[in-house]
């Protein structure tokens, strides 16, 4: 008999399959019922009367299935596929939060910059302009303007890590007392 009904159940499948989808609206949940379906069915084979229509039998079977899923789904909320939730997933909090923390640090130790140095900051490193390009737009020798950029960038470095600011190095011939006297 249990044979009989296994063969009768496999020659049903693609009738159970379309039925299952339609109920869905989902090729793979579809699939899933009708698995569930055919599981629950030969779980249960004793419970099947002989002689009633065995499509109807399972038929039943997979709308009950269905509708206790749709009960459980009003109760637990819908669930998310998880390949399907990290798509929708913006970008991580933590790298978010750390590169604003980062951000909020070098623009406080940009503030401790003499104005000269921050321009060229902007133009160079911000703006992504050449030295040539930074040196036309301020007036400035490209010389000074490389000059001016290694100081911003040593002194930028040395507060983000912690380290106390530099003291500005006093030029030789600014030193140099004047002998006109």
């Amino acid at each position: 008999m249990t044979d009989e009904i296994r063969s009768r159940m496999v020659e049903l499948l693609p009738r159970l399959r379309r039925f299952a989808v339609a109920l869905t609206g989902d090729l793979d949940q579809g699939d899933d019922l009708v698995q569930e379906t055919c599981v629950r069915a030969l779980s249960r084979v004793d419970q099947y009367q002989p002689g009633t229509r065995l499509d109807s039998w399972m038929y039943r079977i997979a709308q009950n299935l269905w509708l206790d899923r749709m009960r459980a789904k009003k109760v637990r909320g819908v669930q998310v596929d998880v390949e399907a939730a990290e798509a929708l997933a913006g970008p991580n909090g933590r790298t978010v939060v750390e590169s604003r923390l980062a951000l909020d640090a070098v623009g406080a130790a940009m503030a401790f910059l003499p104005e000269e140095q921050r321009v060229l900051i902007g133009l160079v490193c911000i703006d992504g302009l050449s030295y040539k390009e930074a040196a036309d737009i301020t007036g400035t020798p490209i010389g000074t303007v490389m000059s001016r950029l290694a100081r911003a960038r040593r002194e930028l470095h040395a507060r983000l890590e912690g380290h106390p600011p530099r003291e500005p190095v006093a030029r030789a011939s600014a030193s140099k007392p004047r002998s006109d006297a």
